[in-house]
């Protein structure tokens, strides 16, 4: 099993949008790459995301990062739909340096790659989100949530 941390905006949907991709074995609601390692206060830095476990036997992570800009606003710099601030930016992140690599890869072969602000950074740290937000949108589905519903919900069984 791979790890890898996507930050999309409000981490409910894009939770909710992973776990349900074929090949992921595992999520968790939480936070990257922040200054502190607690969730004190604006949560410092941090960038809500999911890490994601994956079987690179059953879906690569090209294929994963491919799903997930399906559901990102690439271009977008610190905001998702109506979520705004620095918590809300688009990254991919791992400790894996072969999945840094792989993503740069992904974002360079794209015909927009000079317009796409997706931070693609070394895990320096991840703090788990608390209980209320670990499959937020399966508990509460009509939470809010700026994924659209037919996207949101396109690859559940």
């Amino acid at each position: 099993m791979e790890t890898v941390y996507f930050a999309g905006g409000c981490l409910w949907g894009v939770q909710h949008f992973i776990k349900s991709l074929p090949g992921v074995v595992a999520t968790e609601a939480g936070r990257a790459n922040g200054m502190t390692n607690t969730l004190d206060g604006d949560y410092d830095g941090y960038a809500e995301c999911v890490k994601t476990v994956f079987d690179p036997a059953q879906v690569s992570l090209k294929e994963l990062i491919g799903y997930f800009f399906e559901i990102i606003d690439p271009y977008s710099v610190d905001r998702q739909g109506n979520d705004v601030g620095k918590k809300y930016r688009t990254g991919i992140y791992s400790a894996n340096t072969e999945h840094l690599e792989i993503a740069k890869n992904f974002i360079s072969q794209r015909n927009d790659a000079q317009l796409i602000k997706v931070e693609v950074l070394p895990l320096t740290n991840y703090v788990r989100s608390a209980d209320e937000h670990q499959d937020r949108l399966t508990r509460f589905p009509n939470d809010y949530c700026h994924i659209p519903n037919d996207i949101l919900n396109k690859y559940r069984k």
